[in-house]
């Protein structure tokens, strides 16, 4: 009898007992190939020897020192590094223990930057549907996640969204992307003149959305009418790169290919690839200095924030990143594998759309390819694939309600940046098994 309470009480999971590069082993043995690096989270594999070196290192030199009195080595070595390849103008990094930590630090660094400017009337919060940003409250409110929401919408804080950039659903026929893009786009100015601009803090929005929709990039353009309407109304643009950061999605932040720089960016996931729980809040040099020369404190703080183990095992791994060329092996390895999904999937009556960057990428799930009509959501469609993909030995990262909160199927695939080409096939192949025994 297990004292744990798990995520899903009525579910009896292997015991996970070792890992070895792309694989995990479960106590019978038994090897899955980790497609989705647990929730795009292990991009550097299991067991990588560097980086357990790095942990060991500094458990041996400084395990904890709080943050209320110390800084630490690890804690500057880290946001130096990132700093030096963060965007142009990112100066600052705030350390959390995790995604849902680092975009609530970003709606409280909004908040308090315009408290800290003498502009205390803005306090909204503008974000897409169907996106995610996190479990905690501030961070739930902010997502767009009908399903997650839902239960504890009561207490959360109230927030706007408009219409994500998904052309695949929404661009209308006879409509260019770009037009579309503009045209979604244009939707966050209306919003900000219909609650007030001098109300209006932030827009948040994932630059690639993740789980909620699986792999979405925005269409070229897009971003930087954004940023263009957040500048005329002086809304901070926050971009939440949790899940399609540090190199998922073929460069180390995912913004670079919008051309664009955001106001605040929230990092994690593969930050610590696993070995570690970290996150980060990095901001501008003008927010940062608005605190400065204001207040002079945050008014925010976690206990475990800039865990030295956490930042010298970051550190390790944004090296590792850098230094062994995995951001031109994951745009090398995305295209292998696009590919073979296509070549494989591409025509499959059941496969509406296959999309993503880098080693980001989504299937969406039809049951009618050319009227791009959702199975019936009562089928359960994405958690029978999750099984059969289980059980036939590779992970994958399922959701449902994909359009709207409740219709809507789609597989997400974020495997190691490690992983070689004789395990495209292997993926391809396994994805395969579970799509017949499913579909």
């Amino acid at each position: 009898m297990s004292h744990v309470f798990p995520r899903h009480t009525k579910s009896l999971l292997p015991t996970a007992v070792g890992g070895e590069g792309c694989y995990l082993v479960d106590t019978t043995g038994k090897r899955y190939f980790d497609g989705s690096g647990g929730a795009a989270v292990s991009c550097l594999g299991h067991g990588d020897e560097e980086i357990i070196a790095a942990i060991n290192a500094q458990a041996n030199k400084l395990a904890f020192a709080h943050t209320g009195f110390f800084t630490s080595e690890a804690a500057e070595g880290l946001a130096d590094l990132l700093i030096a390849n963060a965007p142009e103008g990112i100066d600052r990094v705030f350390l959390v223990n995790g995604g849902s930590e680092a975009v609530e630090a970003a709606i409280k660094m909004a908040r308090q930057y315009y408290l800290e400017i003498g502009e205390g009337e803005r306090c909204h919060l503008i974000a897409r549907r169907q996106s995610f940003h996190g479990n905690t409250l501030g961070a739930l409110a902010a997502g767009g996640n009908e399903w997650r929401r839902a239960p504890f919408a009561p207490l959360m804080i109230e927030t706007s969204h408009i219409a994500p950039c998904f052309a695949y659903r929404d661009q209308k026929d006879g409509e260019s992307e770009f037009e579309y893009g503009q045209r979604v786009a244009n939707e966050l100015e209306s919003q900000i003149l219909e609650i007030g601009p001098h109300k209006v803090m932030g827009f948040m929005a994932e630059t690639v959305v993740g789980a909620t929709l699986g792999a979405v990039p925005a269409v070229k353009g897009y971003f930087k009418r954004i940023r263009e309407i957040c500048d005329r109304y002086g809304v901070l643009l926050i971009l939440d790169e949790v899940m399609c950061g540090m190199g998922r999605t073929g460069t180390l932040f995912a913004s670079e290919q919008e051309e664009i720089v955001p106001d605040i960016i929230t990092i994690a996931k593969g930050l610590g690839a696993g070995y570690q729980p970290i996150g980060a809040t990095l901001c501008t040099a003008k927010i940062y200095q608005a605190f400065e020369n204001g207040s002079g404190f945050f008014q925010h703080s976690h206990t475990y924030m800039g865990h030295p183990l956490a930042c010298a095992t970051a550190k390790a791994v944004v090296n590792a990143i850098i230094e062994r060329g995995l951001l031109t092996r994951v745009n090398e390895m995305g295209k292998k594998l696009t590919s073979e999904l296509i070549s494989r999937f591409g025509q499959h009556p059941n496969v509406g759309d296959i999309r993503g960057r880098g080693l980001f990428i989504g299937l969406e799930f039809v049951a009618e390819r050319e009227t791009k009509l959702p199975f019936d959501s009562d089928l359960g469609i994405h958690k029978k694939l999750k099984q059969a993909a289980f059980d036939a030995g590779l992970i994958c990262y399922p959701m449902g309600g994909t359009i709207d909160g409740v219709k809507g199927d789609h597989v997400l695939l974020a495997p190691p940046f490690i992983m070689e080409e004789r395990h495209v096939g292997e993926i391809v192949e396994k994805l395969e098994v579970a799509i017949r025994q499913v579909i």
